[in-house]
């Protein structure tokens, strides 16, 4: 049995094409799976009772299962995925005035091993599939119906590729899924409203441009090579410099005219004015605006946020330049979704843990 979350538009017209069924029966399928959340085929009324059988000998819809699923007091929520074999990843709700973000995960941990980061200290299993992914988004406005008014649109109005995971590491079930999103016969959310982050894999951001270019925010995090090379181990691989290259070109194709650049402050490491002057020489050709934000604390993790004042007096140095600069509000702290808080429960192939704690570092 096929997984219908795990195939694109164009190979399911493909395959029901060759059964003798219209392709059109694909754009009928794709309104009452996406739009109207029906899963029971016989309950997709304008569908020939022919093709609904069909459907139900060789098709099947298999979502993630919800392991826990938790309310901050701030109205965040996070679900606990089970992906198998012990392994488990997190999907953060984060609700505003205007708008509902969801944050997705792209693998079971993660291999890029940011040291600030909490997914990253716990190592790396493996990839997630487009079904694992697109599932996220489907069980969060699935599950959040009851709780927003959907007359007007659906919860989640905005995703952000920003969970457990370097999406971009995982091309192409990750690109698959975003076209998902993208096309009107299933969310038909706006580019705008849909952001990959990329910790700086070039060659992959040069693909995107052309296969599925939405919004783009780099996680930066330091002011120049020799402090990104210790927090960001993939700069030694791409460094600053390349990286950039690859965001201006990555422009031309974009939704946006800007580059979001998400710069997490940590204490006496890369959060001094001299940093923040840095910055501005460093991105004075790259249009981009930037998101300061505070270190979220979890055990062992080696470092401390920066002070509210040390965090403001950065701020006022890159807009003073007259580079947009917000502020991340933190959400979700209470129940570790917040950023970097990120870590599942992944069975690690990379060892990083037991690593780490034979270097005495957890």
């Amino acid at each position: 049995m096929i997984n219908l979350l795990d195939i694109d538009l164009k190979t399911f017209q493909d395959q029901i094409a060759k059964s003798g069924h219209q392709p059109f029966r694909a754009k009928q399928l794709w309104r009452w799976l996406f739009k109207e959340e029906q899963t029971d085929f016989n309950k997709m009324t304008d569908l020939a009772k022919d093709f609904r059988l069909f459907l139900s000998n060789n098709y099947q819809l298999n979502f993630p299962k919800i392991n826990f699923d938790h309310v901050s007091r701030d109205g965040t929520r996070k679900w606990l995925f089970d992906m198998g074999s012990n392994n488990a990843i997190e999907t953060v709700f984060i609700p505003e005035k205007n708008r509902g973000t969801l944050c997705i995960s792209s693998q079971v941990g993660c291999a890029l091993e940011c040291t600030f980061c909490s997914t990253g200290r716990q190592g790396f299993n493996r990839n997630l599939s487009q079904a694992e992914i697109i599932g996220q988004l489907w069980l969060a406005n699935h599950l959040l119906s009851n709780d927003y008014d959907t007359s007007e649109h659906k919860p989640v109005t905005n995703v952000v590729m920003m969970g457990m995971g370097e999406p971009l590491a995982n091309y192409d079930q990750v690109a698959s899924s975003l076209k998902i999103m993208l096309d009107d016969k299933a969310y038909g959310l706006s580019r705008r409203r849909v952001t990959v982050s990329t910790s700086g894999l070039v060659p992959a951001i040069e693909k995107l441009k052309y296969d599925c270019p939405v919004s783009l925010a780099i996680s930066l995090h330091a002011p120049n090579n020799k402090i990104r090379d210790e927090i960001v181990p993939i700069n030694k691989k791409y460094p600053i410099e390349v990286l950039l290259d690859s965001c201006q070109s990555y422009l031309e194709e974009a939704p946006r005219d800007f580059i979001t650049m998400e710069y997490v402050m940590l204490k006496d490491v890369n959060d001094q004015d001299q940093h923040a002057k840095e910055l501005v020489d460093l991105v004075k050709n790259t249009p981009c605006k930037f998101n300061l934000i505070p270190f979220n604390p979890f055990p062992r993790s080696g470092y401390e946020s920066s002070s509210r004042e040390r965090i403001l007096s950065f701020q006022k140095i890159l807009m003073d330049s007259g580079i947009v600069t917000t502020i991340r509000k933190t959400r979700g702290d209470d129940i570790d979704a917040a950023c970097g808080q990120l870590a599942g429960d992944v069975k690690d192939k990379t060892k990083r843990t037991l690593r780490l704690i034979q270097e005495g570092k957890r």
